[in-house]
């Protein structure tokens, strides 16, 4: 999934196809389970999804290869406090990665 086909660009940067391609990511982690995982905005990462800490590498390492350097899931989880990690929904994610996309089209 890291065509560039499959990659919004700046005409299509919202947040429902960036949510759609990051529950398509979801759902390849390796070894998490998640392949037929039914996926929505308010799914929590970790009640919902039971992701571990090594899943949540693997999918920075899986946003930076789609996305590149304008996205940076660890910097966005340490600016969080641990209930805010706790309470973190994919719909979240999908809003930061699309201002970060949009932020990077605007400068």
């Amino acid at each position: 999934m890291t065509s560039e086909a499959a990659t919004p660009t700046a005409l299509s940067i919202d947040e429902d196809a960036v949510f759609a391609q990051i529950a398509a990511t979801l759902r390849e982690l390796p070894d998490a389970g998640l392949e037929d995982a039914e996926i929505s905005r308010e799914t929590l990462f970790h009640d919902d999804l039971e992701l571990e800490s090594i899943d949540l590498v693997t999918l920075a390492g899986l946003l930076r290869e789609q996305y590149g350097e304008r996205v940076n899931l660890a910097l966005f989880i340490a600016d969080l406090e641990l209930d805010e990690i706790i309470a973190l929904t994919v719909g979240q994610l999908a809003d930061y990665v699309a201002t970060s996309l949009r932020a990077t089209e605007e400068s």
